[in-house]
């Protein structure tokens, strides 16, 4: 069904929310005046190289230090006159690297030598001279065509990934947005070689632009902001990338009442960032961030008093919390290994219900989550892909960013 992303500014932060069905499905947040790192490019400097882990630490701004596997084929690529040895990457080297997730707790950015250019459509992949096909799109002569018309359009020593807006793309819009990608990719390459060490040669647009760039175009019905600069610069991103999407944009009229008061975004996000979640059949959830994982407990709260059959209870909430607990992962952005201690159920039958049911939930978040398995303590293992930082983490940023100008 059609849905809405609305950009709204609260407490120093500027919240990007998904609203999918008339209810808020995933928020993010970023400080008001401060853009996010991930996807910027940056002439870095090698300062230290772990042989033990294969990796080496690189400072891409002065005094700020990010990871870079050297487990990737892809050698970065140097800059004039500090090139040691052109198949590798020594100390005092000066490469060129792309943020690739953001620091998370105690752990740096990830950094890789990589670098990719995402659109609307595709993602262009300097180094990988591959392509391959979202996984979203399901019609296997239309994933056959794309791979073939890809393929006959790599001419240089990039690859590129078909977004799940390349369903219904034309191949005209497609290549437009190759060659314009295509360029960026000539630009750091011809000038980012001749820059000095912690020059940042590209910056990635607002995380709030990149939400509206990757939205899937067919259930993108407006995109929404109470904001006049916001609107401003959703404009101007919308005529240089994205023209077609010019008629969704629209400017809140608080006349019908606030934005976040409307679509429930305070509410939303007062109880994404508590620890408990209350299901309609009387269960709950404990939601519990960790610096290795992310735990969470079911229990059966008010659901079980006075009932008869009490396996029939346990699975009935079971199956009520692998949906919510599905839903929570995504408004809260929690990532990394997930650990999920269910209530006990001694049928063999019920433990399927629930794992399908887990399969099916988690088959609908637009972030990879995979379904590992239910150990023999019947925990159930998941891991999500790690981009942004959780919610909690994004708005302590911000409010923290906020203090920090007073």
């Amino acid at each position: 069904m059609a849905n809405q992303l609305l950009i709204t500014k609260k407490d120093g932060a500027v919240l990007s929310v998904r609203v999918e069905d008339g209810k808020v499905a995933q928020i993010q947040a970023q400080p008001e005046d401060a853009g996010s790192l991930l996807g910027d490019i940056y002439v870095g400097k090698v300062r230290n190289i772990v042989k033990n882990i294969n990796a080496a630490f690189v400072e891409y701004e002065q005094g700020k230090m990010g990871y870079l596997s050297l487990d990737a084929k892809v050698c970065p690529i140097h800059t004039d006159g500090v090139v040691s040895d052109g198949t590798r990457v020594l100390i005092g080297d000066e490469i060129i690297v792309q943020i690739e997730r953001e620091a998370v707790k105690t752990k740096p950015p990830t950094l890789s030598g990589t670098l990719n250019f995402p659109g609307k459509y595709v993602v262009l992949i300097y180094g990988e001279k591959t392509v391959s096909i979202s996984s979203k799109i399901k019609d296997a002569e239309r994933k056959q065509q794309l791979r073939e018309f890809l393929r006959n359009n790599i001419d240089g020593d990039y690859g590129f990934v078909a977004r799940t807006n390349c369903k219904d793309a034309s191949d005209e819009k497609i290549l437009k947005e190759i060659a314009f990608l295509k360029q960026q990719l000539e630009n750091i390459k011809k000038f980012g070689v001749h820059r000095a060490k912690f020059n940042c040669l590209y910056h990635a647009p607002d995380a709030y632009l990149c939400d509206i760039r990757d939205s899937y175009d067919s259930l993108l019905e407006s995109i929404i902001t109470d904001d006049d600069e916001i609107f401003n610069r959703i404009m101007e991103f919308a005529k240089i990338y994205q023209p077609e999407d010019i008629k969704k944009i629209k400017r809140w009229d608080n006349a019908d009442g606030k934005l976040d008061a409307v679509y429930d975004v305070t509410k939303t996000l007062e109880h994404a960032l508590m620890p408990k979640v209350w299901l309609k059949n009387g269960g709950y959830l404990v939601i519990q961030p960790t610096e290795a994982l992310v735990s969470i407990d079911v229990n059966t709260g008010k659901a079980i008093s006075k009932k008869k059959d009490v396996q029939k209870t346990f699975l009935k909430v079971n199956l009520e919390a692998a949906t919510q607990i599905a839903k929570q992962l995504r408004l809260r952005n929690l990532s990394g290994m997930i650990l999920i201690d269910f209530i006990d159920m001694k049928d063999a039958d019920y433990n399927k219900q629930l794992m399908d049911r887990l399969r099916t939930e988690f088959a609908k978040d637009p972030v990879k989550t995979i379904l590992v398995d239910m150990t023999k303590l019947g925990l159930v293992e998941v891991t999500r892909k790690k981009v942004r930082k959780s919610l909690y983490e994004q708005i302590k940023d911000a409010q923290d960013y906020s203090k920090s100008d007073l």
